[in-house]
């Protein structure tokens, strides 16, 4: 085959190779199996970088989704639960799934009605930018959950945030010379011993 992909013939090895050489060209095997073997003109060094950019690219078009875990348990404080839930809400923004774990130990497990209101309160936090993918369910001494980015919602959520809101100007000024009142209570404090 000629490089503007037109059909030849068949042509001795040398004669095929000087042709290519008299185009500054490449003479390269496409089909070695075939009798005759099929061979094509070409640039191979600007084929091979059409080929890692159309690679590079379809990398780049490419999403990669990344299941990312949280693990709660059954006890845990108020505190932790806001630090991880806010985890998973920078998890999901960033458009990852997040499995949410609730882990049970000894007796918890005989509770697990304290683990799905944890999971179903996580859920609620998360429904303005996310989905339920895959409900809570207990395997072994663990419940867990899937939850997703959702598409539309976070682009909502995202542009929402984008837009800052006006707050309201206050008609009130302030009092800078103000002191505040405070209010003190004596108490009276006895030191007598019972004989």
């Amino acid at each position: 085959m000629s490089a503007d992909g037109e059909q030849i013939g068949i042509k001795p090895l040398p004669e095929a190779l000087a042709t290519a050489r008299q185009l500054g060209l490449d003479l390269v095997e496409v089909a070695d199996q075939a009798n005759p073997p099929v061979c094509r003109i070409m640039d191979y060094g600007k084929y091979k970088y059409e080929t890692a950019q159309r690679a590079k690219d379809s990398r780049k078009k490419s999403t990669n989704i990344v299941v990312k875990e949280m693990k709660y348990r059954p006890k845990i404080g108020q505190g932790d639960f806001d630090t991880k839930t806010r985890k998973v809400r920078h998890f999901l923004e960033e458009g990852h799934k997040v499995k949410l774990t609730i882990m049970f130990r000894g007796r918890e497990v005989q509770h697990p009605e304290l683990g799905r209101r944890i999971l179903d309160d996580v859920a609620a936090r998360m429904e303005d930018i996310a989905k339920v993918e895959a409900y809570p369910r207990l395997d072994g001494r663990n419940m867990t959950m899937v939850i997703g980015p959702d598409k539309k919602l976070l682009d909502a959520f995202k542009k929402a945030q984008q837009t800052p809101a006006n707050p309201p100007a206050s008609t009130e000024t302030p009092m800078v010379d103000a002191q505040p009142e405070i209010e003190t209570e004596a108490v009276e404090i006895s030191t007598e011993t019972a004989d």
